[in-house]
């Protein structure tokens, strides 16, 4: 028999009356879910749909997730996560310990079109289907119906609502299968400034804008980046998002590295303090909203990556691709690059202790087993993950491969699967061995077949109960981070409060503020800043070359605007010619490099391998490394991957030709430039033409206009070194921090770590004496 929540609700209440006991609970309802609030205990939110009963018990209602009429220790809320953990495992099958291991590939909510990110919605495209925007796809339901996965990542969202709603469908979904297990769905970082953007004091945004967590780490302020993880976690929580593949933390040794711009900096010590503050704010829960150790309602599980550290990529290749399968160590300094880790997300102030996932690299960190002497990707190696992660640093949180990693792979240059030192093994091989070197889930894979492939392999070698604990082992430590964030007891949201948190004035105020103090200031010849709001500024407009994006797409050539002509107006007269002008305003990003592989090069004889410049002009890599450290890959004759002696220029060289243009058209008038910088740069063939230089890892140009007019001085500082030319890039090691010969300017000052200005000059202040 049915019942409606209402007269669910009334029947409870009469049996606890006529039991004696009375009723601790009242009954409201959500936009499509019911809501059990008990008193001085935890809030239940189900949808009658699903088929979930609510039993009670001492007058306090609780969900029978598995729909077997008794109170299972899991569903109640009063035990502590272990013991729920636990009895939840007990009954799970292995095919459900498996579709726990799946993370999902990307979903777009609604996943338009068919190309790498669409799907079908009743065997239609979405445009074609009629299906709601929060719908799930068709893909979805399979997932979380047969392959019983319960980890999604999320991309973008139309809009927060639908976000709010689409969380609802899966939850209710997944409600009404098995063991009820909620979805515990995920995001990478989602908070960058789009530069146009404008900000205006008491309107909101669809979420707060910061800058990148390079720009917060500009701050020199710990406390900024734990403001930035309490905010975003509120809207994390508030969209459905209950773990952020997030913070990157690699320390960045290696300036060439092309996700050098996601990371903390290079400052070991620096980089520590700022993950702590990241992990810190993410998950902390306090007050009403905490349910056990610091951890609650508000909280974000947080999985750092990358494990043991993806900066030292030799060359500076990245690890997304074959090419730059190989982290080295010429400067034997593993040690630095766990500091993020272990001093900093494995050591919180907060309660919840350390980070409650890890995320190893795709790279082959070259020559650190000393144990087992394998050199494969850190996913599977046991050294890596067992002998250094779980054993000698005590970490018990999930391990999570990065996405794709067991994929088949045909060439080193294409975006295919990054299997690096296993290629030649099957999918299901791939996973048995990374579940052998301690992996607890694999990111970017939907379905559990591979996995209960590897299960069977498990058993052959070790027995069924071997692997069945093995299986239970992982997924204990996946359920923990569903329990503590109170999903079984509520995953549902209210897209009407969802609206209200995401991106609201108070939180998009923070996020501005954040922007202003990650501005650097590194020259101001003649105090020519702050600019007085009546002048008249010439901006010239900035060339994109036509090229390739990160999934070999084509991309078209093209001339933009370098800032929001509407929001500089707001400041100055923008002038049509620099004759017209009192002074110049040059918006351009570092120098793109490039990959560091050339098929171009192959076809004409070469191994493929080219620099990676940090420099706008023409480039000959004649200090670079003769021999390689690392090399080898199924799909070369060779193992020599130096690319000594060949010639590059970045694919932006028209920035630095249009400082220099505009110069020489200003004539004795100041030329301001701003760059957005994605790695350190050669400020040799800039600097000595600019007037003033600012630099910035991401923001709104309102930010830009309000340092400029002195709205706002200028406070940051440089958590990496500006290195003096391609020679002192070419001889660093890639694996030490703050090793190269730094640039000096034209004023006598030095762009080393930790360098910056304010209208006074040189900053000098207790931030400084504490990292430099």
């Amino acid at each position: 028999m049915k019942h409606t929540p209402h007269i669910l609700s009334a029947l409870l209440v009469s049996l606890l009356l006529v039991t004696g006991c009375a009723p601790k609970f009242t009954t409201e309802e959500g936009d499509s879910y019911s809501l059990l609030i008990n008193r001085d205990g935890e809030t239940l939110g189900y949808d009658p749909g699903s088929g979930v009963a609510i039993i009670t018990d001492r007058g306090f209602a609780f969900k029978d997730l598995n729909k077997n009429g008794t109170l299972d220790p899991y569903e109640d809320w009063r035990l502590g996560v272990e013991a729920r953990a636990a009895d939840l495992v007990s009954q799970m099958s292995v095919e459900q310990m498996a579709g726990l291991m799946l993370y999902s590939a990307h979903q777009a909510i609604p996943a338009r079109g068919r190309g790498r990110f669409g799907a079908t919605y009743n065997g239609k495209s979405f445009e074609e289907s009629g299906a709601d925007a929060a719908d799930l796809s068709d893909a979805q339901v399979k997932f979380l119906t047969d392959d019983n996965l319960r980890h999604v990542l999320i991309t973008s969202v139309e809009s927060p609502a639908t976000s709010a709603r689409w969380n609802n469908n899966a939850q209710k979904l997944a409600e009404g299968i098995g063991l009820g297990i909620p979805v515990n769905i995920s995001s990478d970082p989602r908070h960058g400034s789009n530069p146009y953007a404008e900000f205006n004091a008491g309107a909101g945004g669809d979420i707060s804008m910061w800058p990148g967590t390079l720009g917060i780490t500009a701050s020199f302020d710990p406390d900024l980046m734990k403001q930035f993880g309490q905010i975003a976690s509120e809207e994390y929580r508030a969209l459905g998002i209950a773990t952020a593949l997030s913070p990157q933390i690699d320390l960045a040794t290696e300036p060439r590295w092309g996700r050098f711009n996601g990371t903390m900096g290079e400052d070991p010590r620096l980089a520590a303090d700022m993950a702590k503050a990241y992990v810190d704010g993410f998950q902390t829960s306090d007050g009403s909203s905490e349910i056990e150790g610091g951890w609650g309602y508000h909280s974000v599980n947080a999985m750092v990556k990358h494990w043991p550290g993806g900066g030292p990529e030799e060359g500076g290749r990245d690890g997304h691709f074959g090419f730059g399968a190989y982290a080295v160590y010429p400067g034997n300094n593993l040690k630095d690059q766990l500091e993020p880790f272990i001093n900093g997300a494995f050591k919180l102030n907060g309660g919840t202790g350390m980070a409650s996932a890890v995320m190893p690299y795709y790279t082959i960190s070259y020559n650190q087993d000393s144990k087992h002497n394998e050199n494969v990707g850190n996913a599977y190696s046991k050294y890596i993950i067992t002998d250094l992660l779980r054993e000698k640093y005590g970490y018990d949180g999930v391990v999570c491969t990065d996405w794709g990693v067991t994929g088949d792979v045909e060439t080193v240059d294409q975006f295919q699967g990054k299997s690096w030192g296993v290629e030649t093994m099957s999918v299901p091989e791939r996973h048995y061995m990374a579940i052998e070197a301690g992996i607890d889930q694999f990111g970017g894979n939907n379905e559990m077949g591979p996995v209960m492939e590897a299960f069977e392999m498990g058993v052959a070698q070790h027995g069924e109960s071997q692997m069945r604990e093995r299986f239970e082992q992982s997924a204990i430590r996946l359920l923990r981070n569903i329990f503590r964030v109170g999903l079984f007891e509520n995953p549902y949201l209210d897209p009407a409060e969802t609206e209200k948190t995401v991106g609201n004035p108070e939180f998009m105020k923070a996020g501005y503020e954040g922007q202003l103090r990650s501005v650097v200031m590194l020259k101001n010849s003649g105090q020519v800043l702050p600019a007085k709001e009546s002048l008249k500024v010439y901006i010239p407009q900035r060339h994109i070359p036509a090229g390739r994006d990160w999934f070999g797409r084509e991309t078209e050539e093209r001339w933009i605007d370098a800032f929001n002509p509407e929001v500089v107006a707001k400041y100055f007269e923008i002038a049509e010619t620099p004759e017209q002008a009192d002074f110049a305003l040059v918006g351009i990003n570092s120098p793109a490099g490039g990959t560091g592989y050339d098929r171009g090069d192959l076809e004409k004889g070469g191994n493929g391998y080219v620099p990676i410049p940090l420099q706008y002009g023409t480039y000959t890599a004649e200090d670079a490394r003769a021999t390689s450290i690392a090399g080898g890959s199924p799909f070369e004759d060779f193992t020599n991957r130096s690319f000594r002696g060949k010639t590059v220029v970045a694919q932006n060289s028209n920035d630095m030709k249009m400082v220099t243009a505009t110069r020489q058209k200003m004539g004795q008038k100041p030329v301001v430039v701003v760059v957005n910088v994605s790695n350190p740069m050669v400020f040799s063939e800039i600097e000595p033409w600019s007037d003033a230089i600012l630099v910035h890892m991401g923001v709104q140009d309102q930010a830009i206009m309000d340092i400029l007019s002195g709205a706002r001085e200028p406070s940051a500082l440089l958590p990496f070194q500006m290195p003096s030319d391609m020679r002192t890039v070419e001889e660093q090691f890639e694996d030490v921090p703050r090793d190269m010969q730094i640039y000096t300017d034209s004023e006598g000052n030095g762009y080393d770590f930790a360098f910056g200005l304010n209208w006074s000059g040189v900053i000098s202040d207790s931030r400084v004496s504490k990292y430099k």
